[in-house]
């Protein structure tokens, strides 16, 4: 289980020309499920997330997390991230998650994260999503389980 965080000032994820989810400052969690994922890794990628400190504090380090911040999540699926890169020109998706596996983790995930007290936004599984975000800082990390 993959999660691309982005620390945003705001961000926001539409389909359709419709906005269907939206945060001020916080973390936008682009989130790739792999075939090899277990429901088991949802929590402990989860608890990274909301735990993750790249937030300044009152000295500019990064030691703050979202929950410290009052920060929003908004929880995009991305099976790209899972994506074999390593030979040749185009992407073999074979490493992703089918639909039918990678739908109720992602969800687990978001239910997960909304009982840890935190605002979470979402965008629309397996639809073609368009997202804009403006990145604070420009902070992005990568963190796998």
């Amino acid at each position: 289980m993959i999660a691309l965080l982005q620390r945003v000032r705001r961000a926001e994820v539409q389909v359709d020309d419709q906005v269907v989810g939206k945060i001020g400052p916080g973390l936008l969690v682009l989130l790739g499920v792999e075939a090899t994922d277990q429901p088991a890794m949802l929590k402990k990628l989860a608890d990274k997330v909301l735990n993750y400190r790249l937030f300044n504090d009152e000295n500019g380090k990064m030691n703050l997390n979202l929950q410290q911040v009052g920060g929003e999540l908004l929880v995009v699926s991305q099976f790209t991230l899972a994506a074999d890169t390593n030979s040749g020109l185009r992407p073999s998706f074979t490493p992703a998650a089918l639909p039918a596996v990678a739908e109720p983790l992602y969800q687990q995930f978001v239910q997960y994260c909304k009982t840890q007290g935190v605002a979470v936004a979402t965008g629309q599984f397996g639809a073609d999503m368009q997202v804009s975000l403006v990145n604070d800082g420009p902070v992005t990390f990568w963190l796998q389980v």
